[in-house]
């Protein structure tokens, strides 16, 4: 169980992964709170909205209808991979849903599908999915015939993964509404077994890097050829990261000299959040704090998380180039 992410850390945290944002007018304050608990949370719900185009499923999804107040998801995912935050709070997506499945995904050791719900909104014994889950609605007609497009798809494993590594969950945490409620059949069209295939790769790399593919055999080795006199022979080469790993927080509180420090700076200038005068330089002063604040304040975060201390998911959001491995 987890506390949910605020409004902030939800947004930084879709950021982080690489996906596509759209905040709407108010969906930081847009919720059903007043309604029952939002939280503890255990994981993600995934749903199609039966309905087209991205406009109209937005608005859908935000106000809902007479019977079925809005917000309806925290967000909709469009055909172009685009989400749509309405929400940052209790919203109506999941109703009620079997306690057995709760308890598998909890305990995140279910196989390929958590056990086949007994129980349904109004069942007795029924859990409030609404308190418990995170609820992304998909734009798609939900008759079996309406495509999902690649795009859409890579959205729902990067939104789905996103929360996943905020809250140090597995894949097992994210299900579809019909493996919650025994009335329900959405997401239709993809296989919940295969997006949680999706996303427990996407989990094994670093946020906002597409996921390491499957290496193709090697072609049969060569004869060893015999090295020249007096050079010695090549080992293979390891291959450089793309991005620095974070170095920790004690790293930037100890003010550093390294070139660690200059790259970051010039992410930080490329991203339009430069306050520095001179530089960057590879010493850590207090241009770099405030540079870095501004970088955390357009990720979304607020107050005391835009300290202007670099954390992992702001620094991986970043994409400072490698450079050392002993910064």
């Amino acid at each position: 169980m987890a506390t949910p992410l605020t409004a902030d850390r939800l947004l930084a945290a879709l950021r982080a992964e690489g996906v596509t944002v759209v905040e709407h007018p108010g969906w930081r304050t847009h919720h059903r709170n007043h309604k029952g608990a939002w939280g503890p949370v255990n994981g993600v719900m995934i749903h199609h909205t039966v309905s087209s185009g991205s406009a109209a499923s937005v608005a859908l999804c935000r106000d809902g209808y007479a019977s079925l107040p809005g917000p309806l998801c925290h967000g909709v995912i469009d055909k172009a991979g685009t989400v749509h935050l309405i929400s940052a709070g209790r919203a109506n997506h999941a109703g009620g849903g079997d306690p057995a499945v709760l308890a598998r995904v909890v305990a995140e050791d279910y196989g390929d599908r958590p056990p086949a719900p007994r129980a349904h909104d109004g069942s007795a014994g029924a859990v409030d999915g609404n308190a418990r889950f995170y609820g992304f609605e998909c734009v798609n007609l939900g008759d079996g015939k309406d495509p999902w497009p690649a795009a859409q798809l890579e959205a729902i494993e990067r939104a789905s993964a996103a929360l996943c590594r905020a809250h140090g969950w597995t894949a097992r945490s994210v299900i579809g509404h019909a493996e919650w409620s025994a009335t329900k059949i959405d997401p239709r069209g993809f296989t919940m077994p295969s997006m949680r295939t999706r996303i427990a790769t996407r989990l094994t790399a670093t946020p906002g890097n597409p996921p390491k593919q499957p290496s193709k055999p090697s072609p049969p080795s060569k004869p060893a050829q015999p090295t020249h006199p007096g050079n010695k022979p090549t080992s293979p080469s390891t291959p450089t990261p793309r991005h620095q790993p974070f170095p920790g927080a004690a790293f930037f509180t100890a003010r550093p000299s390294s070139p660690v420090v200059t790259a970051m700076g010039r992410r930080l200038v490329a991203e339009g959040c430069g306050a520095y005068a001179v530089g960057p330089g590879p010493r850590w002063t207090e241009a770099d704090r405030r540079s870095y604040a501004a970088w955390q304040r357009k990720l979304g975060f607020r107050g005391a998380d835009a300290d202007g201390l670099p954390g992992r998911t702001s620094w991986d959001a970043l994409k400072v180039p490698y450079t050392t491995k002993n910064p």
